[in-house]
């Protein structure tokens, strides 16, 4: 398992994400993440494509991917 637990109860997952160039692709990415159940915070940065989720509980992948799409995006995958 990649993810990393940073306190107690919370998972740390770490994603890569094309196409964001911006605050505002950033913005986008976070507001559709952050609507998934579980989730307490996301960090996502443009000029690296990585977006790193805290949640509750390991997210599935495949809601992860709808939430990016969603903003008009593409999921990579785990980094």
């Amino acid at each position: 398992m990649t993810a990393q637990t940073d306190t107690p109860g919370s998972v740390t997952a770490v994603y890569q994400v094309t196409g964001m160039s911006c605050g505002h692709c950033e913005g986008s990415v976070s507001a559709e993440i952050s609507e998934l159940p579980g989730v307490g915070s996301v960090k996502a940065v443009a000029s690296t494509g990585a977006v790193t989720v805290v949640s509750a509980a390991p997210l599935d992948e495949e809601a992860v991917r709808a939430a990016v799409d969603e903003a008009g995006f593409e999921l990579v995958g785990r980094a």
